[in-house]
């Protein structure tokens, strides 16, 4: 396994998506800014985001899994012209949404009850989240397959920044009219997905990277009871997992009176936390191919040793854009400025931070047990805590509101990552923590406290600028100084290399 390889990787990656990240900041300031967009109509975004990942869930069949976890073996015993993989995964995915679409066409009264009420917008644009659902079913499968070809760069550049440039197109396209009305916005953004997956599949057939085959292989034949076993299992673990990353979204557009306000309100905080969690994608997107094909060479070392350090990495990162955001939220709505409705979001931000520093700190446990010989272990804890999960979410949606739900999926992501910690040590004596897990937590604690006390009663840009510095050149101090990380010298030494320094 090369270190070196998924860290480049990782580090390339996280600028990328960062880039992408920016994007998203200037098309999230046009969403919340006052007398552009309404927010039921930047809710209905983030609710159409929402159901689209579920359905492509259920769309996909596990193919994506499919693909993570058997592509050592077609890659090892079929050359490039004779393998089917992805001609099979794509095949299967669209069987798949034409049953999606029969079911969505079938329970459209359904949806027409429980979102006449409280998010009629939802209602009323209901068939477009079909291309939508399309379209990342098209592309799950696609960046599965490039992720395998080790051209994670590519497909993070693709989702982040393309799919990104492609909504500020469309909010452009409106402001100037261009677009008539919402619904030309609402329309447009139904193909976005769509569009980056015919990106992708130019990319790969151009870079004559995949060929279409149209029989099955020697080793789909081979394994083809194990793929169908192990896709039967995953599929369910992985609608679990898509259904508890929407299911806030789609409970406080059902239940709550202004359900796409609020929604509204949730998203833009969504999205402050997803920037908490960005490196992750890298990060899995580098280590899948090295952790599958570790658990085939039998290398428990290596998977360890990816373990622990993007364990490391990943809590890292997280908290520090972390204490970024959460010490300027108010003060960023106030001086941009946004519609002052997304102040009720902070508490909803700081909880839902947490979570995601909780599910970045345990590191890759997820891949790990997915490509493992114990994959069914996803969906049996998945299924337990999907029952426990459901309820408490729309019970404190209910009884607190948008924080009600923040609440829940901290409560959720815990014990779920504590789960897989446990059965991870238990089973291989894995385990992703050390003493410098314990100071990354204590600094960030600390950067936090010392930035709300001395900068508390600034305001303005300046104020956000100073505040940001400050806090960048401790915690960096900070991570230098305990040496938090063991690939921040090889990093340190290869910009120096770049930069012409020995």
């Amino acid at each position: 396994m090369n270190s070196s390889n998924i860290r480049r990787h990782s580090i390339i990656s996280s600028i990328i998506i960062y880039f992408g990240f920016a994007i998203g900041v200037i098309n999230t300031y046009f969403f919340a800014k006052e007398g552009l967009f309404t927010k039921e109509e930047y809710g209905l975004y983030g609710l159409f985001i929402a159901v689209a990942s579920v359905m492509a869930s259920f769309a996909n069949l596990a193919m994506p899994s499919f693909i993570y976890k058997f592509y050592p073996y077609y890659n090892d015993n079929l050359p490039p012209k004779k393998n089917d993989m992805l001609s099979l995964s794509l095949f299967i995915s669209i069987i798949g949404f034409i049953v999606v679409l029969a079911g969505g066409i079938f329970f459209q009264d359904l949806v027409i009850r429980k979102y006449g009420e409280n998010s009629q917008l939802f209602v009323n644009y209901y068939y477009w989240i079909f291309p939508l659902s399309l379209g990342l079913t098209l592309y799950n499968v696609l960046e599965a397959y490039t992720w395998n070809l080790h051209k994670s760069i590519v497909t993070n550049f693709v989702k982040e920044v393309e799919w990104r440039f492609i909504i500020t197109i469309l909010i452009v396209l409106f402001i100037f009219r261009i677009l008539p009305d919402y619904s030309w916005f609402v329309k447009g953004f139904s193909f976005s997905y769509l569009a980056i997956a015919f990106t992708l599949l130019v990319y790969l057939l151009y870079t004559r990277k995949v060929h279409f085959i149209f029989s099955l292989s020697k080793v789909t034949l081979r394994f083809k009871k194990n793929i169908y076993r192990f896709c039967s299992f995953i599929f369910g673990a992985n609608v679990i997992f898509a259904i508890t990353q929407a299911f806030d979204t789609i409970v406080i557009a059902s239940v709550l009176p202004d359900g796409l306000g609020k929604a509204a309100i949730y998203t833009l905080v969504q999205y402050f936390s997803s920037v908490v969690q960005a490196p992750q994608r890298s990060i899995i997107a580098a280590s899948i191919p090295h952790l599958a094909q570790s658990w085939k060479d039998k290398k428990i070392d290596n998977i360890q040793r990816i373990y622990r350090r993007s364990s490391i990495n990943l809590l890292i990162f997280s908290c520090i854009i972390f204490v970024l955001i959460a010490a300027n939220f108010t003060d960023a709505i106030k001086t941009i400025p946004l519609n002052q409705d997304y102040l009720a979001g902070f508490i909803v931000f700081i909880l839902l931070g947490i979570t995601k520093i909780i599910d970045m700190g345990t590191g890759v446990n997820g891949q790990i047990i997915g490509t493992s010989r114990y994959w069914k272990f996803e969906l049996t804890s998945g299924i337990i805590l999907l029952l426990f999960m459901l309820p408490l979410n729309y019970f404190l949606t209910k009884k607190m509101d948008i924080m009600g739900t923040a609440l829940a999926g901290l409560i959720y992501m815990t014990i779920y990552n504590f789960i897989r910690i446990l059965f991870l040590w238990q089973k291989f004596r894995l385990f992703p923590f050390t003493s410098k897990s314990v100071y990354t937590i204590l600094l960030t604690i600390s950067v936090y406290f010392f930035a709300f006390y001395f900068f508390n009663n600034m305001n303005g840009w300046l104020a956000m600028v100073i505040r940001s510095v400050v806090i960048v050149a401790l915690f960096a101090s900070g991570v230098v100084i305990l040496k938090l990380t063991p690939d921040l010298r090889p990093v340190l030494q290869t910009i120096l290399k770049r930069l012409g320094k020995k």
